[in-house]
């Protein structure tokens, strides 16, 4: 059986490069913010400060480097500094998940409304 730690290394995705050009942008700008991002039990976390540095970790993913030391793989990101993450639709589409749903009416009650 495979522990969290051993899953999480397999269920890295790569995310697109306008996401890693707002990390550096970030980076290089040494501004300060909240990042919000998705925790390995997929709970919804929060750093604030500096980016420290952006690090690939073989076999493990992308990660960026927060000044206190916390590490948050850039897959997770939901949104950083106010712009959106890699994160953000899998986020979102929990916001949406109750609109997929019909209430507890069956489509012919739906149809009749």
């Amino acid at each position: 059986m495979k522990t969290k730690n051993q899953i999480n290394e397999i269920t890295y995705l790569p995310v697109a490069w306008e996401y890693r050009e707002i990390i550096e942008e970030e980076i290089n700008k040494k501004n300060s913010g909240k990042i919000f991002y998705f925790e390995e039990d997929n709970k919804i976390g929060e750093a604030q400060g500096i980016i420290s540095e952006m690090i690939e970790q073989k076999k493990k993913g992308v990660f960026i480097v927060m000044q206190d030391g916390l590490q948050i793989r850039i897959d997770r990101i939901i949104t950083l500094f106010g712009k959106v993450g890699a994160a953000y639709d899998e986020y979102n589409a929990y916001a949406d998940a109750c609109m997929d749903c019909s209430g507890g009416y069956s489509k012919e009650e739906l149809d009749n409304m």
